[in-house]
Formats: C-alpha cells, sequence, structure tokens
C-alpha cells in the first residue's frame, strides 16, 4: 500500500515542529513554505541577493533532514552581533543563498540540498521568488511588508500578496506545489500566524484554486494564543472565518483546538509580548461553517511560551488520516 501523502503548508516556527514529529509516521511529507518574509537575516538576504526568504526553510530542512545532529547544529549557527558583516546571519541561509545563486533558482538549489541533507519528504518554496505581503485595515489603511504589517496593531480587513514588481497575476507556486496539494490525502495549515505566515501561501492564485478542488482532508490547526497585531481578541471560528473569507470558500474540513488552560501568571511570561490571551472558543461559529471540531489538550509550556505539543498534535493527526473521508 501506498504511503498516505501529508501537505503542510505555512510558516514560523511551528511548521518544523510537525515536521520532526510527523518524521516519524509511515507518511509521504511535502513542506509547502511562505516566501513573504522580510525580517530578520532572511529579510536581509532577500534584499540583496533577491532570492526567497531562507529563514522558514532552513528550518523545515533541518526538520526533515537524517544527517548527524553536529552538521545540523552547523546549518543553524547564527552569528552573533559582535560580528558586523555575518551579524544575525544563520550559516543554512548564506548557504541557501549561495546554492540558488549556482543553480540559477530556489526549486533546483532545493532539491541540491535535499539531497545532501538527506531529506525525508519534500520541502517547497511557496513560489520560486520572494512576494511581497499586503495589507489593508478595517479603517482603510495600508501596509505592505510582512514585518510591518503587525506593528500597525490595527485590525486586520484582508491581506494579498504580489511579487516584488507589484504584480498579482504573476505571483505563481510551480506545478510541484500544485500537484502536492492535488494528490494529498491530507494539508495541515498551522500551527502559525494566521495573516503572516499561513494566508501568504493561500493567497498565491493558483495555489488558492487548488485548495478549492483538491479532494484532501483539510485541517486546520488554531493558534492557542492571540497574537499583537494580528488576532487581537479572535475566537477560534474568527480564525476560520478569515481562512474562509479570503478564499471565498468555506474549504476547511476539520480543526484542532487545543481546549488545555493555560495559567494565568504564565500569560505576562511570554518572550517579546508576542502573544495577548488565550484563544477563546465558540465551538457552535465553527460547525456552521462545516467544520469537524477535535477538541483536546494539546498545550507544551516552554521557553516562556504556550505551544502546540508536536507529539499530541501529529498523533491526532494521524488518527484523522486513517479515518476521515479519504
Amino acid at each position: 500500500m501506498r504511503k498516505k501523502k501529508v501537505t503542510i503548508i505555512g510558516g514560523g516556527t511551528g511548521l518544523p515542529v510537525l515536521l520532526k514529529e510527523l518524521k516519524k509516521e509511515q507518511v509521504d511529507i511535502t513542506a509547502i513554505v511562505t516566501v513573504a518574509d522580510d525580517g530578520g537575516s532572511s529579510g536581509i538576504i532577500r534584499d540583496y541577493v533577491d532570492i526567497v526568504p531562507p529563514g522558514d526553510i532552513r528550518n523545515c530542512l533541518v526538520a526533515l533532514s537524517n544527517i548527524p545532529d553536529v552538521i545540523k547544529h552547523i546549518f543553524q549557527y547564527r552569528f552573533d552581533s559582535n560580528d558586523n558583516f555575518f551579524a544575525g546571519h544563520a550559516i543554512g541561509n548564506l548557504v541557501i543563498a549561495a546554492l540558488t545563486e549556482m543553480k540559477g533558482n530556489i526549486f533546483d538549489a532545493l532539491q541540491e540540498l535535499s539531497d545532501l541533507m538527506k531529506i525525508q519528504g519534500k520541502v517547497y518554496a511557496a513560489a520560486n521568488e520572494p512576494l511581497v505581503l499586503h495589507a489593508e485595515f478595517m479603517d482603510g489603511t495600508k501596509v505592505s511588508g510582512e514585518s510591518g504589517i503587525t506593528k500597525q496593531r490595527k485590525r486586520i480587513k484582508h491581506v494579498y500578496i504580489t511579487t516584488q514588481n507589484h504584480s498579482i497575476e504573476e505571483a505563481k507556486a510551480s506545478q510541484e506545489v500544485i500537484d502536492a496539494i492535488m494528490e494529498s490525502d491530507m494539508i495541515v495549515l498551522g500551527p502559525g500566524s494566521l495573516f503572516t505566515s499561513i494566508l501568504p501561501n493561500l493567497m498565491i492564485p493558483n495555489v488558492a484554486k487548488a485548495m478549492k478542488e483538491t479532494h484532501a482532508e483539510i485541517v486546520y490547526i488554531c493558534n492557542i494564543m492571540t497574537q499583537l497585531g494580528e488576532t487581537e481578541s479572535f475566537t477560534d471560528a474568527e480564525h476560520v472565518d478569515v481562512l474562509h473569507r479570503h478564499l471565498q470558500n468555506n474549504f476547511v474540513d476539520t480543526v484542532l483546538v487545543n481546549t488545555e488552560t493555560v495559567p494565568e501568571n504564565y500569560l505576562n511570561q511570554q518572550k517579546g509580548e508576542e502573544y495577548l490571551y488565550q484563544v477563546q472558543h465558540d465551538f457552535k461559529g465553527l460547525r456552521d461553517q462545516g467544520c469537524r471540531v477535535i477538541s483536546a489538550h494539546f498545550l507544551e509550556m516552554t521557553d516562556n511560551g504556550a505551544y502546540h505539543d508536536g507529539k499530541k498534535v501529529v498523533s491526532e493527526l494521524v488518527t484523522l488520516l486513517n479515518t476521515a473521508k479519504l
């Protein structure tokens, strides 16, 4: 029997956590990674070398890699701030940039690097060129650039992407990305920032079309905490409503929701004050949108943050994979 095909779409820190655990299961894995990041080392490299931002891609490669840990640590090493020339850059980001230049495009670079790193699965950039994320807020104002959107601390009406020459029509995912979506048994969205990690991928026109046409079970992993400048005061149903409104289609089949309570005295210890409050539940609102709701204890509190427990989430995904509409 063939392995079930699971495609995970997103970016940020949540994606590699799931990939690392999913690698232990008997499934065929594809990671589709956002290319709209314009902050930190990724943003600097993106601007100077004109390639897709490599940071999220790097973390996914490491999560699926079977090379020795010592080599993974070298790949992930980030130069400290005392070195002005390399300050803040991860070695892996530089390697991805170099291979992209050598091969002439990010797709071929990732295939080469996947072989070198003995990747178990596939890692694709959502598009083969860097994209620009734009947001229009409820007050009618607009901001361009992922890193600047959350700083506005305004309620977002909708987001969209363009290529760097401001064309919406030219933004396009590779055929391999579309094939992965269409051939999947399950597609997982998140966990990750709703407007800046998940939606940038879905706003690519041919990706949006494929998401509405695929027969895969589409699962959204709802964030545990609300996020500053993105989902302040959002319920879990409002997260899903945003996804549905952007694609103008109720395409999410199942939502994974954490029901474990984050202790109040823990809420004020978040790194960089990235979070506000725990996401409130609206199970009726989710079901009204046609979603199956799976609620359980998915919480892991570590490194002064509230995160998803990768083992528990993947265990639920595998159960669903074997029992859903597949």
